[in-house]
């Protein structure tokens, strides 16, 4: 089942499916990292704070801190495990993690399931995209580029982040898997029903770049989105021929640099909760972000660039293909599982016996 969901997502992306574009070449990085540690750190929107507003999952490089100056502070340098496939890769990504609501009002936090026969333990599947055509090429990130997707202090669709997206898995074993990623039934908000498959959240980050600034003081500034703000975007050759031109998008006027489309996955283990009992009295969905968004409009992801050298760069021009690379070197699943570090901020953001609170004190909204 795991196998037939993985070839039906990569259809869906354009990947091995000729039948999307004859002459294309595209491929995409997608590869598992594994929970590096899940704690109240935040060295991008909270800088050398310990117990920042609210927790986050966290996975990649072990030297992850809170105070990660930019530039000066080089991962790759610093770190010396990853939780991720590739060996080489030293970056951070995070995600706020996704707590259950109980009708008493006391909270557990949500687990995770592996995503389409990759093999990790909780954390982030990783997607690096290069442009649909198969020829052009695009620039890396550089050593000290940071961004955010996503505005954790939105609750509704009014100015609603672009790239953030919630799937309801209506089958068991996340079957069928869908389009690419907000397409069709996807929603910026929590799905309003039981999801017998589980829920999957997309944070895809922009691919536009202003080819000076490594970081903006809103995490955000310095990239945009394209028209088309995913990579790669198709719809069947019969509606519309192949255009390199369409099929990337463009970027808006002040941002020519072209980056490697960067998404996160994000598999919720949602299922044991789907009782009407576990639900709230009114019906309504009982899940809950750390930082206390009820929604799910919330949701974000943040990235501190961390690749070794000029590995992403080789591994983007060579156009590889999931979790395997010749141009990178690659580390057992079980040597990204056991890349952990212990928490900064010590405090139980689990739930085992229960939360009374969301850590940090955080108001649900």
């Amino acid at each position: 089942m795991y196998r037939n969901s993985v070839l039906l997502v990569l259809a869906s992306l354009g990947i091995g499916n000729a039948q999307l574009n004859p002459n294309q070449g595209a491929a995409m990085m997608r590869f598992a990292c594994s929970q590096l540690v899940v704690e109240r750190l935040d060295p991008l929107v909270s800088p050398g704070v310990i117990g920042s507003p609210h927790v986050h999952q966290i996975v990649g490089g072990n030297s992850f801190n809170a105070s990660m100056a930019p530039v000066a502070y080089d991962p790759p340098s610093r770190s010396t495990c990853t939780s991720c496939t590739f060996s080489e890769d030293f970056s951070n990504y995070w995600t706020a993690a996704l707590y259950y609501k109980a009708r008493n009002g006391t909270f557990k936090r949500v687990g995770q399931f592996e995503n389409g026969g990759l093999v990790q333990n909780g954390g982030i599947t990783v997607y690096y995209i290069p442009p649909y055509d198969g020829v052009s090429n695009v620039t890396a990130f550089r050593p000290g580029f940071r961004m955010l997707a996503g505005n954790p202090t939105l609750r509704s669709t009014a100015g609603e982040s672009r790239g953030i997206c919630h799937r309801c898995f209506e089958g068991d074993n996340f079957t069928p898997f869908g389009g690419a990623p907000c397409t069709g039934n996807d929603t910026s908000a929590l799905p309003d029903h039981f999801c017998a498959g589980g829920i999957r959240t997309t944070v895809t980050f922009p691919t536009c770049w202003d080819g000076v600034n490594l970081d903006s003081p809103d995490h955000q500034s310095h990239v945009a989105y394209s028209t088309i703000p995913f990579e790669p975007y198709y719809e069947p050759l019969a509606t519309r021929p192949y255009t390199a031109a369409q099929e990337r998008g463009k970027c808006p006027e002040g941002f020519p640099v072209k980056l490697p489309q960067l998404m996160y996955e994000i598999m919720w283990e949602t299922r044991p909760f789907n009782k009407k009992e576990l639900w709230n009295e009114d019906g309504s969905q009982p899940f809950v972000y750390a930082m206390g968004d009820a929604t799910g409009h919330g949701q974000h992801g943040d990235y501190i660039f961390g690749w070794k050298d000029d590995s992403l760069q080789r591994a983007i021009n060579a156009r590889c293909r999931n979790d395997k690379c010749k141009e990178l070197k690659s580390q057992s699943n079980e040597a990204a599982m056991s890349c952990t570090v212990p928490q900064t901020m010590k405090e139980d953001v689990e739930g085992n016996e229960w939360l009374e609170e969301l850590p940090g004190g955080v108001m649900v909204n």
